[in-house]
């Protein structure tokens, strides 16, 4: 079975439902707990190949690191809000699960399901 790997914040919600919907069906992923051990820029690049999306969809805008960093200024590059959140994982989006080369936010959680093998 290929690999599966969750970009997880325990204190969430949303993250929390989506390993339990993981476990439920017998399947044990890698934790990763990104705001203890934040991913450097290329594991970002990599997810947001994955993802198929731009640097700003997997940003948390609704956090106060966000608005007091200018990021949503439109002239950022990807590579500026990648930086952005190497620096401050609380900036990343969560859930994410990834399964070899697919990823998919687990908003709601029930989302990590469509890619499951």
């Amino acid at each position: 079975m290929t690999d599966l790997i969750l970009y997880h914040n325990p204190r969430c919600s949303k993250s929390r439902g989506a390993l339990e919907l993981l476990e439920a069906r017998g399947l044990a992923p890698t934790v990763v707990r990104y705001l203890e051990t934040p991913p450097d820029a290329a594991t970002l690049v990599a997810v947001l190949d994955k993802l198929g999306v731009a640097a700003r969809q997997l940003m948390r805008t609704g956090e106060d690191e966000y608005k007091s960093l200018g990021l949503s200024d439109p002239a950022l590059t990807d590579a500026q809000l990648i930086e952005a959140m190497v620096q401050h994982p609380k900036l990343i989006e969560r859930p994410i699960l990834v399964v070899g080369d697919k990823a998919v936010i687990g908003r709601p959680p029930e989302k990590i399901l469509e890619i499951l093998p």
